[in-house]
C-alpha cells in the first residue's frame, strides 16, 4: 500500500557519504520534532534527476529554508558511494542529505517500488516529493511518468510552503 497524506513513515535507516565519512541515518533522527522536505529520485545521475530534479532543489534550497523547513533530503535505490559521488559532483554535499535507500527497504516500506528493469535499471524508487512534519506526511506529489519531474519538483513544493 502506497503511503498517504497523514500517515507517519516507517522506522528505516538509510546510509550517507559526509566529508567526515559514511554515517547511518534514520528517520528518527531525521524526522522527529522537524519539519523537511523529502524527494525521491529513481537514480543518481539519470538524466531527470540529474539535470532537472535535483538542481531545482539545489538552487531552491534557501527559499524553501526559509518558509519553515529545517531540512532537505534526497532519497535514491543507489548505493552509499553513488549517493556520495552525485553530492559531489552536483554541488550538494552538505547542502541537503543524499540517503542510500541500498536495499530499497524504506522505499518498498512506502510503497513507492518501481521495476525500471526494462531500462536495465531494477527495482527503483518512484519519483516523488514529500513535506514531513515530525514523521508525519502532510502533503504528497508523486510523478505519474520516471522521466518527468514537475509534481515533484522544487517549483512545486514551494507553491505548497
Amino acid at each position: 500500500m502506497t503511503i498517504a497524506v497523514g500517515d507517519k513513515l516507517p522506522n528505516a535507516t538509510f546510509k550517507e557519504k559526509t566529508a567526515d565519512g559514511p554515517v547511518e541515518v534514520t528517520t528518527e533522527l531525521l524526522f522527529k520534532g522537524k519539519r523537511v522536505v523529502l524527494f525521491a529520485v529513481p537514480g543518481a545521475f539519470t538524466p531527470t534527476c540529474s539535470l532537472n530534479h535535483l538542481p531545482g532543489y539545489l538552487e531552491n534550497r534557501d527559499a524553501i529554508l526559509a518558509r519553515g523547513v529545517d531540512d532537505i533530503a534526497v532519497v535514491a535505490v543507489n548505493d552509499l558511494h553513488v549517493m556520495g559521488a552525485w553530492a559531489t559532483h552536483s554541488g550538494g554535499m552538505g547542502k541537503i542529505h543524499f540517503l542510500s535507500d541500498w536495499n530499497a527497504a524504506f522505499t518498498k516500506a512506502i510503497g513507492m517500488e518501481i521495476d525500471l528493469s526494462a531500462g536495465t535499471l531494477g527495482i527503483r524508487s518512484k519519483r516523488y516529493s514529500m513535506l514531513v512534519e515530525d514523521g508525519v506526511v502532510k502533503a504528497l506529489n508523486i510523478e505519474e511518468s520516471p522521466g518527468q519531474a514537475t509534481a515533484s519538483g522544487a517549483a512545486a513544493m514551494l507553491e505548497l510552503l
